[in-house]
């Protein structure tokens, strides 16, 4: 049966099981708006289908989203591997059994599949940047950014959560960000984060977004929480960051734009306290997932 560790236990607990549902049932609506024509072919008969992960050392994530699509459709889901687990190290691994009407199955099958699919993906690449950063003895947190599918955003930034990094703010409602945008519109950074903290108050941190230390030291002196250095070279940026940690100690000062598994390593500084990176969710490969009913006699 299956049983998670504590910390995988924890985060696949912040998620509602009404959100589960929901998102269940608009993934099977979506996929299925009206007629089955294929379930005539296969009937109601009880059956067994195995799930294989057939891409080597992946990350396990989006458990939850693949057993609520399924007990949607009447199905059940037993886990061999945990949620957060590396699966492998076998070219196919047994990962779960599904068991249910043949036709419910198969019309489980491939929208639990996509989220399985993405979910696992995206943990898999969190886990190798939050493995760099260790190595590198970094203190900061990797983060992720809003560029996520839409409609598939709460499953993303769960992924996140499981592979071992920050999943940055959720949405525009949470934790204020002023862009460079927001900043043109309203005339000034100070003006910008003054109109922002009229709204919040007291119950959000307002980020900035800086082209530069003279930006940055704006924005500090305004009052915002964190600092935001976007599209700093690695060195420009460890120069930057200094300058304001000297001058605001207690301001985060988060570094992104153009950071990449291959170049991360760089943008680490004793003056950085997040490093986020929008290729945690764009352009990551998914990880290969595969549903097999058995056949009777196999069984």
């Amino acid at each position: 049966m299956y049983k998670m560790s504590p910390l995988q236990h924890t985060a696949a607990h912040s998620i509602p099981p009404h959100t589960l549902t929901r998102l269940a049932r608009e993934w099977l609506a979506e996929d299925t708006p009206n007629f089955d024509p294929a379930g005539v072919c296969v009937g109601s008969q009880e059956v067994e289908a195995k799930l294989l992960c057939k891409t080597p050392h992946s990350i396990l994530a989006g458990s939850p989203f693949f057993t609520a699509v399924f007990t949607e459709v009447g199905c059940t889901v037993d886990w061999i591997y945990q949620e957060g687990a590396e699966i492998g190290p076998d070219a196919v691994t047994l990962t779960a059994l599904v068991r249910g009407p043949a036709r419910c199955l198969l019309l489980g099958e491939r929208p639990a599949l996509n989220c399985l699919a993405r979910a696992s993906g995206i943990a898999a690449r969190c886990s190798q940047l939050k493995a760099m950063a260790t190595a590198g003895g970094w203190h900061g947190e990797v983060a992720g950014t809003r560029k996520t599918t839409p409609g598939f955003r709460l499953a993303e930034k769960y992924a996140m959560l499981v592979g071992g990094v920050s999943m940055h703010r959720q949405d525009l409602s949470g934790m204020v960000m002023l862009k460079d945008n927001h900043v043109w519109a309203s005339g000034s950074i100070t003006e910008a984060v003054r109109s922002a903290r009229s709204v919040c108050a007291f119950s959000s941190k307002i980020e900035v977004e800086c082209r530069s230390a003279e930006e940055g030291r704006e924005a500090a002196g305004a009052g915002a929480d964190i600092v935001m250095l976007d599209n700093f070279q690695p060195q420009e940026l460890h120069v930057a960051a200094c300058s304001l940690k000297v001058e605001f100690p207690t301001l985060l000062i988060e570094a992104s734009g153009g950071i990449t598994p291959e170049n991360l390593a760089l943008y680490f500084s004793p003056h950085v306290d997040v490093i986020s990176l929008g290729c945690i969710t764009q352009g990551c490969p998914v990880v290969d997932f595969s549903l097999k009913i058995q056949k009777p006699d196999a069984q």
